[in-house]
């Protein structure tokens, strides 16, 4: 999966400078102060392989416990105005 920008995207989350391009990349975030959402790309093959297998794995560099998340599969999570 790769992140993509999208329109409603209103912050660059840059990388720690200790980790390469490999290990990270920056990431465009729409936040309100109350939650931060981003939107990733799968490629043709992970989308094959979540039909087949009906799993989405979400790791979390974090080491003992996971922050609250969400993760959905929508055309868009924004209401249209």
């Amino acid at each position: 999966m790769k992140p993509i920008k999208f329109k409603e995207a209103n912050r660059n989350l840059l990388k720690p400078a200790s980790m390469t391009d490999e290990e990270c990349k920056s990431l465009w975030v729409y936040t309100n102060g109350i939650v931060c959402v981003s939107c990733w790309k799968l490629s043709f093959r992970e989308r094959l392989f979540a039909l087949i297998f009906g799993n989405i794995w979400l790791r979390i560099l974090s080491g003992g416990t996971q922050p609250p998340v969400l993760v959905e599969c929508e055309r868009t999570i924004f209401e249209r105005r």
